[in-house]
């Protein structure tokens, strides 16, 4: 038998030697190159990840919205933001875990996607998803690095922010224009829309809709135009159309929420006393869908900005804390309010407000788990009511867009600061007034100094104070 091994031996090195040996430098576990595919479905999961994220260093708005409250670490919940470098946090996932690898696949669609039409909807599909990110950039920061971010090489100069925002406007407009629902996109890449095109340009008119509202008080003639060319070109028009990330069941795919709060062990938040109060006072229906019972079996939350005993309150509720909760990125329920306000603004919209903050109020019961009846019998309530509820047309639609917006701090906040209700009470040990914007982070001080201070001096001071352009009042 060693006879027979040792004969052939020279026959088998002889064989290895005809093959490539450069096939040895290459790891099947790490491929050098990466599908377009594979890119975008690793940032759409890092942007949904990003927004639902219940880690306080990822996503504090929350807190600052006074949904949830801290239990034993409380910088968060009084506006602390640098002790734990939370801006460097958002600015690195945003930039590099999502708008990076978006385009990079973008960059890779010709290696990977020959057919002309799919290659034209999977790039304007991309091109969505960067502008919705650059969304959230732009108005939590102000100026940012834009036009040059993502060039390498480079140390890159801070943009104006409306004239950013003005340019995503019309990026959005030629990815409409680019989308044609007859050929494919992504397919099960796609975790959003599973490849869907036609739903995929209902969610760049809704995004458009959107960011037109955002700028209506900075100015209000492009507004008006973008709302209006955005709802003839087609919108949602019910929870059947909501932008959901499917999260897995098993880790690690699963909601960054169950992860943080459940599989952790931590006990770190439980309901504030500001949304309790507020659910509570109304009769909400959506209360036991937001929110677990209390000790004593009913619902309570924690003083806003001070320590509070995990056991006493009532807790995120469990069918947020569900592994497969799905990121939520864009809603019916927000774009009927959005239709509401701009009723009242006079844009050209069918339809009164009262009509589109009762779809509205409906949409987000109605997901929730509620009923047409517990929505009508909320609405019935005069201090709900449309026609009856205090203040003006900003508090009204304010005031309930924050509920609904309820587990979507980032667009709670941004939404709160635009139409200014509710107004929240500061908490107990806050270190600043409401932040209305997030500092620029330290890495940014340390390696884009002169840009940084250049941007810094644009918007009025690095400061959580300092009012962007979309926030007039």
């Amino acid at each position: 038998m060693k006879k027979i091994i040792c004969a052939m031996l020279p026959l088998l090195l002889l064989g290895a030697c005809k093959k490539d040996i450069t096939d040895l430098n290459n790891d099947p576990k790490h491929p050098i190159t990466v599908p377009a595919s594979s890119l975008f479905t690793q940032a759409q999961r890092k942007l949904a990840y990003t927004l639902a994220s219940a880690d306080t260093y990822t996503n504090t708005f929350r807190l600052f919205e006074q949904q949830w409250q801290e239990t034993t670490y409380i910088t968060e919940s009084n506006y602390d933001i640098k002790d734990n470098a939370i801006p460097d946090v958002q600015w690195k996932a945003l930039y590099t875990d999502v708008l990076e690898n978006f385009e990079q696949s973008k960059l890779r669609l010709p290696e990977y996607v020959t057919n002309a039409a799919v290659s034209k909807n999977d790039a304007a599909i991309i091109d969505i998803m960067e502008v919705y990110t650059w969304h959230y950039l732009v108005t939590t920061y102000g100026n940012v690095p834009y036009s040059a971010a993502l060039s390498t090489g480079i140390i890159p100069k801070f943009d104006d922010a409306a004239t950013i925002y003005k340019d995503l406007l019309k990026r959005l407009d030629t990815d409409i224009a680019n989308l044609n629902a007859s050929a494919g996109s992504f397919d099960a890449a796609d975790m959003v829309y599973s490849g869907d095109v036609s739903q995929w340009k209902k969610f760049a008119n809704t995004m458009k809709l959107k960011m037109g509202m955002t700028i209506s008080d900075y100015d209000a003639a492009l507004a008006k135009t973008t709302v209006e060319s955005a709802i003839a070109a087609g919108i949602f028009t019910s929870n059947t159309d909501n932008a959901n990330f499917a999260f897995a069941s098993s880790y690690p795919n699963t909601n960054p929420i169950w992860e943080d709060l459940v599989q952790s062990g931590r006990q770190d938040f439980i309901a504030a006393s500001t949304i309790i109060d507020a659910l509570k006072a109304n009769s909400d229906p959506r209360l036991s869908q937001f929110f677990t019972v209390d000790g004593n079996g009913g619902y309570s939350g924690g003083i806003v900005g001070k320590k509070n005993s995990y056991g006493a309150f009532s807790k995120p509720s469990t069918i947020v804390t569900a592994p497969d909760y799905p990121g939520l990125l864009l809603d019916y329920s927000e774009t009927e309010f959005n239709l509401a306000e701009a009723v009242e603004r006079g844009f050209s919209v069918s339809g009164s407000a009262q009509d589109h903050y009762n779809n509205a109020v409906t949409a987000s019961i109605l997901f929730w788990g509620g009923s047409a009846t517990d929505a009508a019998t909320y609405l019935a309530n005069p201090t709900v009511n449309y026609a009856t509820a205090t203040g003006n047309y900003k508090q009204k639609i304010g005031t309930q867009k924050w509920l609904a917006l309820y587990n979507r701090g980032w667009d709670a906040w941004t939404e709160n600061r635009r139409l200014d209700y509710p107004q929240l009470v500061p908490p107990a040990t806050a270190v600043s007034s409401f932040p209305v914007r997030l500092t620029y982070p330290v890495v940014e001080q340390n390696v884009n100094g002169a840009n940084y201070a250049a941007a810094a001096a644009a918007i009025g001071g690095d400061a959580v104070t300092t009012k962007l352009f979309f926030d007039k009042f």
